[in-house]
């Protein structure tokens, strides 16, 4: 088996591409967080509202397509 792809630049490469990205999207997170006029994480979390936990999790996967694509 041939392994030649897989070096430890290769690896520390992808865990650094791993870390901005979420770094990334958490700051877009809270950045959206505190536009919005209320607080999310304590609408879905305590309040339990399905709709809004709905829609975050859509801007999440947006979020998450847009950092992935830009990393990528």
């Amino acid at each position: 088996m041939n392994i030649d792809w897989f070096s430890a630049q290769n690896f520390f490469g992808s865990i650094l591409y791993a870390l901005v990205g979420v770094v990334v999207f958490w700051v877009c997170f809270f950045i959206i967080d505190k536009i919005t006029p209320v607080d999310m994480w304590a609408e879905i979390v305590e309040k339990h509202n399905k709709a809004l936990a709905m829609v975050v999790a859509a801007m999440c996967l947006g979020i998450s397509i847009i950092v992935a694509a830009a990393i990528h």
